[in-house]
């Protein structure tokens, strides 16, 4: 297939994903990545802050939200955050990634009342606390990942954050339905999440997004849901990074039992969403999620590894562990790419002033080289 500059559209996207060759997708994905990306694959150094496992969703694939009561149920307190942050940058850090359930507060009163002693009413409000507090004491960039976010939050954030992140993980409504993945789970309806990424964007938030794959979603429902992302890119300019991320069975969820996406499947996925969102966008696929084979996944366009911790493990998937910084280098190094460490911002934009605020923009300029990436 050829190689173009012009994104595919809906039709041509179907059409590849049904009927091209897998060698193809990849050859031209990775022509594409070389226009716009070079031979640069980046990653950041975070901490990841698990501020609240507890969360009025059901997602039938997650093991991070807990019931109060539960082994793991917590909310960090200000303490813990900020001894954990200190941690991080004493270990060279500069990305604290804060991820939370949603809205737990509105279903559990253990959540209330935990908020009511730190002098708040909503996660979200004690979330921007504590992204301040540790931008103000450590000088680590917050990146928040909250889930579903209206205005007043997403103006908050953007005083402590670097970037805000929020997984679409699939468009379709249909899998709100009884028995599959999101049916417990209101606050994964796809328009509020879209609601959400749109504000990001009228607000100049510097936004992560992404899909899940494996969860029951047709090809043709994860094409949609690359083409809504790249329908609010082009309007506001906002998304800096989209994620491809893969569904892993474990033994304790609700999907225990249902097929994994092969890593064809994964390499195919990466390939399209290269194609759809075009040569400047960057494009990431978890490498812990692959386990040994990671490496491959470079194959299909990618030119970001997303956040690696060098003292936390990854909390959403406690067991596939980070690979090492040192193998990650050796393994992109191998392949002809050279890995560059950035910000919780992608460096095309730390230079744009419209993404930060004062506090954040120092601080990044202190922690940036020219180019961008992390000094």
């Amino acid at each position: 297939m050829q190689t173009t500059l012009h994104p595919l559209a809906r039709e041509e996207a179907f059409h590849q994903a049904a009927h091209s060759p897998l060698a193809d997708l990849l050859s031209a994905a990775t022509e594409l990545r070389a226009q716009g990306k070079g031979n640069v694959v980046s990653f950041s150094k975070k901490v990841f802050i698990p501020l609240t496992t507890l969360c009025r969703d059901y997602c039938s694939y997650c093991t991070f939200r807990k019931n109060p009561g539960q082994p793991g149920a917590h909310f960090m307190t200000p303490d813990e955050v900020l001894a954990l942050a200190e941690r991080a940058r004493q270990a060279g850090c500069k990305e604290a990634l804060f991820s939370l359930g949603d809205q737990p507060e509105r279903i559990f009163p253990e959540a209330r009342e935990f908020l009511r002693s730190q002098g708040h009413s909503r996660t979200l409000d004690y979330l921007a606390a504590m992204c301040e507090l540790v931008l103000e004491k450590t000088g680590l960039l917050p990146h928040a990942n909250p889930g579903v976010m209206d205005r007043s939050a997403l103006q908050r954030l953007k005083n402590s954050n670097a970037s805000v992140g929020l997984m679409l993980e699939n468009v379709s409504p249909r899998l709100m339905r009884d028995g599959l993945a999101h049916a417990n789970a209101p606050d994964k309806v796809p328009a509020l999440r879209l609601r959400t990424m749109e504000e990001a964007g009228k607000l100049s938030v510097a936004f992560t997004t992404g899909i899940l794959i494996g969860i029951g979603e047709t090809m043709e429902e994860r094409i949609d849901s690359l083409l809504a992302m790249r329908a609010l890119h082009e309007k506001y300019g906002h998304i800096q990074e989209v994620i491809i991320q893969n569904f892993r069975a474990k033994p304790e969820i609700p999907m225990a039992h249902h097929p994994e996406p092969s890593l064809d499947d994964m390499l195919r996925t990466i390939a399209l969403a290269r194609l759809i969102l075009g040569p400047q966008m960057n494009i990431q696929a978890p490498p812990n999620l692959s386990y040994d084979d990671f490496p491959r996944l470079l194959e299909g366009g990618i030119n970001d590894w997303g956040g690696i911790s060098p003292i936390t493990k990854d909390f959403i998937n406690p067991e596939a562990a980070w690979p090492q910084i040192t193998r990650l280098k050796a393994e992109t190094e191998s392949r002809g790419f050279v890995l560059r460490e950035r910000l919780a911002l992608y460096p095309e934009l730390v230079g744009r002033g419209e993404f930060l605020s004062p506090l954040v923009r120092d601080r990044a300029a202190a922690l940036a080289g020219a180019d961008g990436y992390a000094l």
